[in-house]
């Protein structure tokens, strides 16, 4: 059931010798950006999608930017993950929350909440991208990644960048190195019909240096929106034991978004 869990983290992308714990980032961790980069997505954006195995519906998830927060005096957007379904037998009630500057777009905290099959954990990511480190449930610091994004920060910054039919990206970003690089390809350009409605849509993979549904003996596509707000329209994926899909069924955009770099409204 962790694939089901992770599905509507596009991103879920996806330890290092331990380091000195430090209380709070130092002046080199401010970078030297000093106002909010422009984004395709508000607050207050709400994307809520069925999540099917096979023919079978098997949940339900949630993607939303719950407002503006503040994490060792940056500036961050508050963005929010939830997947709730299962199977007969067996429950998911996943959440995800991510701290994300609003300047750097670097990830400076992240939480995972998951209940799976009965078994429920918490994990805190405190993440400071001057040095380079993180710590888990604040435990001894772990080396991380310059720029660090984590699951779904990731996939929020892969919304902010140009995506050109036939380019592949690769990304050393995800705080925890072992899972680095992160590769996008842009395969095409499509037009998809959701429970949402039909839209034009760019055609994604993401690759990653794991297992999973992204890893690089997997196969999954994601559907983003053709437009400036690049929202999630669809996932499909190829498992051994069948299909794994998600829907957009539902969203809300109640301010004005501005475009990402290369695309005019």
């Amino acid at each position: 059931m962790r694939p089901l869990a992770r599905l509507v983290i596009a991103t879920a992308l996806l330890l290092l010798q331990p380091q000195p714990a430090r209380s709070q980032e130092t002046a080199t961790d401010i970078a030297p950006e000093t106002r909010p980069r422009k984004v395709p997505w508000a607050v207050g954006e709400y994307l809520e999608y069925s999540v099917k195995f096979g023919f079978l519906t098997a949940g339900s998830g949630r993607m939303q930017v719950t407002g503006v927060d503040t994490v060792r005096g940056r500036t961050v957007w508050r963005l929010h993950f939830n997947v709730s379904g299962g199977i007969p037998f067996v429950h998911v009630n996943d959440t995800y929350d991510s701290w994300m500057d609003v300047e750097t777009l670097n990830s400076l905290r992240f939480v995972q909440d998951l209940s799976e099959a009965g078994s429920r954990h918490k994990r805190k990511y405190e993440i400071f991208p001057g040095r380079a480190v993180y710590s888990l449930n604040g435990e001894a610091e772990e080396k991380s990644v310059e720029n660090p994004l984590d699951d779904a920060s990731f996939f929020f910054f892969v919304r902010s960048i140009p995506l050109e039919v036939g380019e592949t990206y690769e990304f050393h970003r995800y705080f925890n190195p072992k899972s680095n690089p992160v590769v996008i390809r842009v395969l095409r350009k499509d037009t998809v019909e959701v429970p949402a409605g039909r839209f034009p849509a760019i055609v994604i993979q993401p690759l990653i240096k794991s297992g999973g549904l992204f890893g690089e003996g997997g196969h999954a596509e994601i559907w983003l929106s053709d437009d400036n707000r690049r929202i999630l329209l669809q996932m499909k994926t190829r498992l051994s034991v069948g299909s794994l899909n998600l829907y957009l069924k539902k969203y809300n955009h109640t301010q004005e978004v501005v475009p990402p770099p290369g695309k005019t409204p």
